[in-house]
């Protein structure tokens, strides 16, 4: 790879670059000192950290362009980033690149209410797009539970979910356009009109995590307010008993907008770290279900889904009395990974993604993971829809226990894949799961997707070595896990 040839001497042309880059933007839109560039070493994945040479701050389409253009030419890799709150290691430098920050396009573009269309910057905070059009009686339905201070431009790059993506689907379902600077500083817009013959390049750049081009601007979905709306939060002595009246509500065509799964650990985590949402001590589990639409039935369906839950054995449920116990619940469920820093002086955050049906046995080998290595394992995740967060808490200062950790972590993503799962749901691969990626794809699977890469980023400057894992060496064998069947793959030289 060219770059990283160029990881050797970039040193000596540093201040060459520092100053193309100050001539473009402007000198309070390039950090280069090393005590500025600490804050850039890592994203909200931080057992990974390195250090780029410089980071950007572009503030318009065509300041990216001429960015991405100039260190092209120079053979100078580049990342982009967004609020840097992923979670998988894809903004993190490996080494030797130029961060382009586009926090600093975070315009709101256009809004088309007749046509339910907003254009947005990436650097456009998620939850501000609500908040925008929520006096028009509008909003935006992906909602990550960073949503008060990840971007939409993040949110694309990583296919970001939420806790409503079980009835309204995750990002992609709410892309209708993009403009993106490709390697060499070319823009393009994709999509835009309905149903545009070719190829689906939307689809292909949502969730390629920054490696096909960088994202300028985004034509997104918004969605007239529901009518009616009814919470509602059941407390069960049995991680089981939850996870079967998950399964169960869905089975008897309820639709929920929500079910999202706390247990023991998690619940302790919030109630310790946030505004207590009153959850009763000792519970194992807890459900936060939601239903919306039409005001005309939504109290028939929380009925019918309190009915289920009632069939397995729940011990308490709640109602919402209003917007604001509503808002208060779902806060303190959206605050519960940076909670678990309130039980613990580390945790890793893991995703990983299984049938519904098989919630109660992939909880039950996670549990036998966390007993098996000794470290506590929280859960807390997007039941409805199969997308686990299993939370692996444990201390940096005790030598190998972030190893181990990190080892944890992939035996989890190894139980939803036997399960007829996968290894991500909403946060990416990034660096953290590079290697998970064997247990899905066979080598020669990888080999292709790694060919569609090299169509948009033909020398791997692009935020390099991320999403997949180095090609085996000639004769090197891996064991790949899909669809519950062991592949064995020998690397071909």
């Amino acid at each position: 790879m060219r770059w990283k040839r160029r990881r050797q001497i970039l040193m000596t042309e540093k201040a060459e670059m520092v100053k193309e880059m100050i001539r473009q933007l402007g000198d309070d839109a390039v950090l280069y000192r090393d005590e500025d560039l600490l804050t850039y070493e890592c994203d909200g994945l931080t057992v990974y950290r390195g250090m780029p040479i410089a980071v950007v701050f572009p503030s318009s389409t065509a300041e990216v362009s001429g960015v991405v253009k100039w260190l092209y030419e120079n053979d100078i890799p580049f990342i982009p980033r967004g609020a840097g709150t992923g979670l998988s290691g894809g903004a993190t430098p490996l080494g030797g690149e130029v961060i382009i920050s586009l926090v600093r396009m975070k315009k709101l573009l256009h809004l088309d209410y007749d046509n339910r269309e907003a254009v947005v910057q990436p650097g456009y905070i998620n939850l501000a797009l609500t908040n925008s059009i929520t006096n028009k009686g509008f909003y935006y339905a992906p909602d990550p539970s960073s949503q008060s201070n990840c971007t939409i431009g993040g949110n694309v790059a990583e296919n970001a979910g939420g806790a409503h993506c079980l009835k309204y689907g995750v990002t992609t379902n709410h892309v209708l356009g993009l403009e993106v600077v490709l390697h060499n500083g070319e823009v393009i817009d994709i999509g835009g009109v309905p149903d545009t013959p070719g190829y689906d390049l939307m689809g292909l750049l949502t969730g390629s995590e920054g490696t096909l081009g960088i994202v300028t601007a985004i034509t997104v979905r918004i969605l007239k307010n529901p009518e009616g709306k009814e919470t509602a939060m059941a407390y069960f002595d049995t991680v089981e008993d939850a996870s079967y009246a998950v399964s169960d509500i869905i089975a008897a065509g309820i639709v929920p907008a929500a079910i999202e799964m706390m247990d023991e650990i998690a619940i302790q985590g919030v109630e310790r770290a946030t505004k207590p949402a009153g959850h009763p001590e000792g519970s194992k589990a807890v459900l936060i279900m939601e239903v919306d639409g039409i005001a005309a039935g939504i109290e028939e369906q929380i009925k019918d889904m309190v009915s289920v839950c009632e069939r397995h054995n729940v011990t308490e449920i709640k109602v919402a009395k209003n917007d604001r116990e509503r808002g208060r619940w779902w806060a303190n469920r959206k605050t519960a990974f940076g909670a678990m820093g309130a039980i613990s002086p580390d945790y890793l955050v893991q995703d990983g993604v299984i049938p519904r049906s098989r919630l109660s046995e992939v909880l039950a080998n996670i549990a036998d993971i966390s007993a098996e290595s000794g470290l506590r394992i929280a859960n807390v995740f997007h039941a409805g829809d199969g997308n686990l967060h299993p939370l692996i808490l444990f201390d940096a200062r005790n030598e190998g226990e972030t190893d181990l950790a990190l080892k944890v972590g992939s035996q989890t993503l190894e139980a939803c894949t036997a399960a007829g799962g996968s290894i991500t749901g909403e946060h990416g691969v990034g660096i953290e799961k590079k290697e998970d990626m064997r247990l899905v794809f066979t080598e020669r699977e990888i080999d292709r997707q790694l060919n569609v890469r090299s169509v948009f980023n033909p020398n791997n400057m692009l935020n390099p070595d991320k999403q997949f894992p180095k090609p085996a060496r000639c004769g090197e064998v891996k064991q790949a896990v899909g669809s519950g069947e062991a592949h064995q793959v020998v690397g071909q030289g």
